[in-house]
């Protein structure tokens, strides 16, 4: 892994524009002494600033658009898609759902996307995954345009954030993770020990490089970690995203720990993180919930960088 020097990546990405510092969310306090990071708080005031933005931008001719591209009719996908749609509507931003069989090839998929990346009236193209398994994102992911890769699939963008160089995009998921840190009490997070959990191109790894960027110390655990709590009862801050529920317990944290659960596995028809929630709230200084964390800020970030695409034509 490459660390950015200190020099050329001071702040995270996530976070280098005075609108990537919103205000503290609402919060409540538990029954412990854990601060809920409130996901949908924060959600709700991200939402506010986008949809002025996305006003002006209209008023200027130059309204904010979205095209969501997939592959497959599976249904939490389309779930998924008419969640963006929605938000699309409240914020102001066009989103456009495309739906390729799933079937299609690979020469079929990379072409769409070009043609989608040379439309002046696109800002920003989002690939939704997972793919059908014989199409492969590494060889598709080059032909998403960078400049509208607004979950920064593209390598190329993926490649600026590991250098620690400003990316055109941060990914929308690891974006809301450092937004919720800085909303916590860890913030900022400079020579403190962070702990990541899961090493996903997706999530783990740029988180990572984020917290990296922001001069945290960083330990990246994964699959072939041995003694995994012996690195988070280190952990000043962890990050979650194994995708194993309830694979942090309490006997895994130290007192006073922020922690944010990335997780989401559904366990019987309910939700579930990776954190063991009510232990860990116990001796947590912060923490997110499942649901209620996370994910509420990870589609407002996605259109985020829909609306700084638009701001950039």
């Amino acid at each position: 892994m490459i660390q950015p020097s200190s020099q050329s990546a001071r702040v995270p990405p996530a976070c280098s524009r005075r609108q990537c510092r919103p205000r503290t969310p609402r919060s409540m306090q538990l029954e412990t002494t854990a601060t809920l990071l409130d996901g949908r708080a924060l959600a709700r005031e991200l939402t506010a600033d986008l949809t002025r933005r996305a006003e002006r931008l209209r008023e200027a001719g130059n309204a904010p658009r979205l095209v969501v591209e997939m592959v497959g009719e599976d249904e939490s996908s389309l779930a998924y898609a008419r969640s963006l749609l929605k938000l699309g509507a409240k914020i102001g931003i066009e989103v456009d759902l495309e739906q390729m069989s799933a079937d299609a090839t690979e020469e079929r998929l990379k072409r769409r996307l070009r043609v989608l990346g040379e439309d002046p009236s696109i800002h920003g193209v989002l690939l939704h995954q997972p793919l059908p398994r014989h199409l492969r994102i590494e060889r598709i992911a080059p032909s998403i345009s960078e400049q509208k890769d607004v979950d920064a699939t593209n390598p190329a963008n993926q490649g600026r954030l590991a250098y620690g160089h400003d990316p055109l995009f941060v990914p929308a998921t690891p974006q809301a993770v450092m937004l919720l840190l800085e909303a916590s009490p860890a913030w900022p997070v400079r020579g403190k020990r962070a702990v990541v959990v899961g090493r996903s191109v997706v999530v783990g790894l740029p988180v990572s490089l984020l917290l990296l960027a922001a001069d945290a110390t960083v330990t990246t655990c994964h699959i072939a970690t041995t003694d995994l709590a012996r690195h988070t009862r280190e952990a000043e801050v962890l990050v979650v995203a194994a995708g194993v529920p309830g694979l942090i317990t309490a006997q895994m944290v130290s007192p006073g720990v922020t922690v944010v659960d990335v997780g989401t596995t559904v366990v019987k028809s309910v939700l579930k993180g990776d954190v063991a929630y009510e232990e860990v709230a116990r001796i947590a200084a912060a923490i997110t919930p499942v649901p209620g964390g996370v994910g509420p800020v990870t589609n407002v970030a996605l259109m985020r960088n829909v609306i700084a695409a638009a701001e950039r034509t």
